[in-house]
């Protein structure tokens, strides 16, 4: 299958990525059932000259684990884009596929998990040993300033990997933390059809979190 190119290739994990053997094991089982899916680690999509990074948690089974970009494929990715693409984020149409040309202006997108867990449940192994795939491409993007951390686990990780202490950065929506070296976190509900289908989350509400990256990046 055809898959967006990493706009960071150098801080990219392996295709075969062996560190996490539960990961592993599940992306090989994959393969056989899937053959023409991605089933393997997803790289960061966007902009190399960022000055957004949206940290996810990790590929949904049928999105990003399929096609090879994050949250492309997915009930999430439709407002994610859509919201992208309202605040001047992306340029060209999002069809839900990693070759519809798609690019984003200003913005990288990352998982704080790169393989698909099963159950889309990562274990703190897991998440700790996945922390420096978050931790290169965020150094690899110099103009990065503004943060959005997509659910509790992704704000776990990004708080860590901006070297911040988590007792002080507790996770909540809209919730603003700033880190050591002066760039802003925003915590997000994550776009997940969950969220999304028990108002947990709601297109204006996710539409808040972008506003106000914007306004922290103009301010």
């Amino acid at each position: 299958m055809d898959h967006a190119p990493s706009a960071l290739p150098a801080t990219e994990p392996p295709h075969d990525c062996p560190l996490c053997p539960r990961l592993a094991a599940f992306r090989d089982a994959l393969r056989s059932e899937y053959p023409g899916w991605w089933n393997a680690p997803v790289p960061a999509f966007g902009d190399p000259d960022a000055w957004l990074v949206i940290v996810g948690l990790a590929p949904g089974k049928h999105g990003a684990n399929r096609t090879g970009r994050p949250f492309t494929g997915d009930y999430a990715g439709e407002l994610l884009y859509a919201t992208l693409a309202k605040y001047g984020l992306s340029e060209g149409t999002f069809e839900a596929r990693p070759d519809d040309g798609l690019q984003l202006r200003g913005a990288m997108l990352v998982n704080a998990v790169r393989c698909l867990p099963p159950e889309n449940k990562p274990t703190p192994d897991e998440i700790r040993t996945c922390r420096p795939f978050l931790e290169a491409p965020i150094a690899a993007l110099p103009k990065a300033k503004v943060f959005v951390a997509l659910g509790q686990i992704a704000h776990q990780s990004t708080v860590k990997a901006l070297g911040g202490r988590l007792p002080k950065a507790k996770f909540g929506h809209l919730a603003e933390h700033r880190m050591p070296d002066g760039r802003l976190l925003i915590d997000s509900y994550h776009c997940s059809r969950y969220n999304q289908n028990t108002g947990r989350l709601t297109a204006p509400m996710f539409e808040a979190v972008f506003e106000r990256a914007l306004a922290c990046r103009d301010g």
